[in-house]
């Protein structure tokens, strides 16, 4: 029993190492909670959550390791996210030029789900995970939790190791995502609430975040053609 609660919650930390680096899902996350409030932030982070469940089930079938065999998809993917990123980009500047406030904003309709649904799918970085870690998440073996942590995963390499291929783990870094899109949008939504102004800020950082992102991934993808 006690095996399977440390590992659970290294599943949990690893999900939120994961979910939490700032990144344009984050952006549209916060967008959606300050200008919407946090049920659009909330569904906006289901939509990135529900495509890494679908990208857990094509791995737990070996569909997605096909991908990595077809050398022309992931740049393809890579020029499909960035016009993706940019074209939402336009509508994170539209929305900072009209969201007067919290409040006001809040009767649009909301469309975090569906644009960080479509963004996942199109991720190269989001499939070439489940390619490679999240194969290793399913196989039985062992899993050095913090070292893919971006930006400080070399520091906490080897902190946390952990037995992969057990249902403890899944359960456990689906929660950590979970946890992340719950919390994560209430924070910014209270904070929207108190700061009106605060509202078209984010939705402003919101669309240089996909902005950069998006001429990224176009730059990548070009690259990968040439």
């Amino acid at each position: 029993m006690a095996s399977f609660v440390v590992t659970a919650l290294a599943g949990v930390i690893f999900g939120l190492a994961l979910a939490a680096p700032p990144g344009p899902m984050n952006a549209i996350i916060a967008e959606e909670s300050v200008v919407r409030g946090w049920p659009a932030g909330f569904r906006a982070g289901l939509g990135a959550m529900l495509a890494d469940a679908i990208f857990f089930a094509l791995t737990l079938a070996g569909i997605v390791a096909v991908i990595d065999r077809i050398p022309a998809v992931r740049p393809a993917l890579y020029l499909a996210g960035g016009c993706l990123m940019l074209y939402f980009a336009i509508g994170a500047i539209d929305e900072a030029r009209a969201a007067t406030s919290f409040t006001d904003a809040g009767r649009a309709a909301a469309t975090g789900f569906r644009k960080t649904f479509v963004l996942s799918l199109t991720n190269p970085y989001q499939i070439g995970f489940w390619l490679t870690v999240g194969v290793g998440l399913l196989e039985p073996g062992t899993l050095d939790v913090l070292a893919h942590a971006p930006a400080v995963g070399q520091v906490l390499a080897g902190t946390l190791v952990v037995q992969t291929g057990s249902p403890a783990l899944l359960i456990g870094f689906f929660g950590g995502i979970a946890l992340w899109i719950v919390a994560y949008p209430a924070a910014l939504a209270a904070a929207g609430k108190r700061v009106d102004a605060f509202a078209p800020a984010v939705a402003a950082l919101s669309a240089v975040v996909l902005v950069g992102f998006g001429l990224l991934f176009l730059v990548m993808g070009a690259l990968r053609f040439v």
